[in-house]
């Protein structure tokens, strides 16, 4: 199970990088942060490339929120099948309350 999350982060961060670079190659109407905007000689001009460009955006948006999700319920539960509040409270319970902490000082005893 751990590796299947770390393969689905791994996908999840090479779908957001492309979210963003298809973000980007966008025309800006507003003048934002769109590279591909500007005059008629652009780099992405025609409107069948920002009809595709508007299309590939959503199913990566799509994908990107599903896969947010998925993340978010895998990261929930352990193999046990315990949630993050269960593993907290068996946490809890096992720390030994009469170990010195690290940020203090240990008082020295006279022997």
């Amino acid at each position: 199970m751990h590796n299947f999350i770390q393969v689905l982060l791994i996908i999840h961060l090479l779908v957001a990088a492309a979210l963003v670079a298809v973000i980007l190659m966008q025309r800006s109407d507003g003048g934002a942060l769109g590279i591909g905007g500007g005059g008629p000689g652009g780099l992405m001009s025609g409107r069948g490339a920002a009809n595709a460009l508007t299309r590939t955006t959503m199913i990566l948006g799509a994908i990107f929120f599903a896969m947010s999700i998925l993340l978010a319920i895998a990261a929930g539960v352990d193999s046990q099948g315990r949630s993050v509040f269960d593993r907290v409270d068996v946490e809890a319970e096992t720390s030994q309350p009469d170990a010195p902490q690290p940020d203090q000082p240990r008082v020295p005893t006279d022997d």
